[in-house]
């Protein structure tokens, strides 16, 4: 039996205009009285979550929850109360930080708890982040422009998924530092080693008392492989990643764009 269902949400709940198909809304609220608990995963920040808590009928609930900044951080969507959150080692970010600006020469997004602040921003970016939470732009290329406040996960932005993956194999002396992981074809996203999705959803089922057997994970992208692989049935929806296909229990017949959340919600846990 299921008890907890972790997913992604953009391009595996969310839409690309931002929207989440009918049957998705319709499912996931009957998850409610079946006592079935569905956790948002997501890459960004927790704040940016709220519109979709608000739609799902979550929002300021207590006993729900969101898993944020690639398993970085866990909160109660009740007043945002922070169960759990990593941040990364000091010289770990400005190592990451200054190569990217100076050697790799990509756009640098670093995440803090209440912000994202981007460096070496393009318009092609700009546009594309629009809608997917507020940023900070920044015109000097300095993190002490940041105050101190603790970075939980530095992501590179660049479209060319084979330059990203020249930069991963250049970065070989990080690798037992770090976890890197992909996502809507353009982030190339770092967490403290240890720290992903899979292993963020380990640590929600443990503090909830729920047995990883009684767990399904929803997602399209790299990101999401480490939680579709520790969980009890990992899903990918019909528009994933060709990467993340053979770890999949199941693939949705349905994409995002056509309520594949839904369809797996069904199938596996008789709504």
């Amino acid at each position: 039996m299921i008890r907890l269902i972790v997913s992604d949400l953009d391009e595996t709940l969310i839409r690309k205009d931002r929207t989440i198909h009918p049957d998705c809304v319709e499912a996931i609220k009957k998850l409610k009285e079946k006592n079935i608990l569905f956790v948002p995963a997501t890459g960004r920040g927790y704040r940016t979550v709220e519109d979709t808590l608000r739609e799902l009928d979550l929002f300021e609930q207590e006993g729900q929850y969101v898993m944020s900044y690639n398993g970085g951080a866990i909160t109660e969507n009740k007043g945002n109360r922070m169960l759990f959150f990593h941040a990364m080692d000091d010289d770990l970010t400005q190592i990451l930080f200054e190569r990217g600006i100076s050697q790799y020469h990509v756009a640098v997004r670093v995440y803090v708890k209440e912000a994202v602040y981007v460096f070496n921003i393009t318009d092609e970016e700009r546009a594309f982040a629009t809608g997917r939470g507020k940023v900070i732009e920044c015109d000097v290329n300095d993190l002490a422009l940041l105050g101190g406040q603790p970075i939980v996960k530095i992501v590179y932005v660049n479209k060319d998924f084979a330059y990203l993956k020249k930069i991963e194999a250049d970065l070989c002396d990080l690798h037992d530092r770090l976890d890197i992981s992909y996502s809507s074809g353009r982030y190339m996203e770092f967490n403290p080693k240890g720290i992903n999705k899979g292993e963020g959803m380990r640590k929600l089922a443990e503090l909830l008392g729920i047995d990883m057997s009684e767990t399904m994970a929803i997602g399209d992208n790299f990101n999401d492989l480490p939680m579709i692989c520790a969980a009890a049935v990992g899903v990918g929806v019909a528009n994933s990643i060709e990467g993340i296909l053979p770890y999949c229990d199941h693939i949705t017949e349905k994409t995002c764009e056509e309520g594949a959340v839904a369809e797996a919600i069904r199938r596996f846990c008789d709504l």
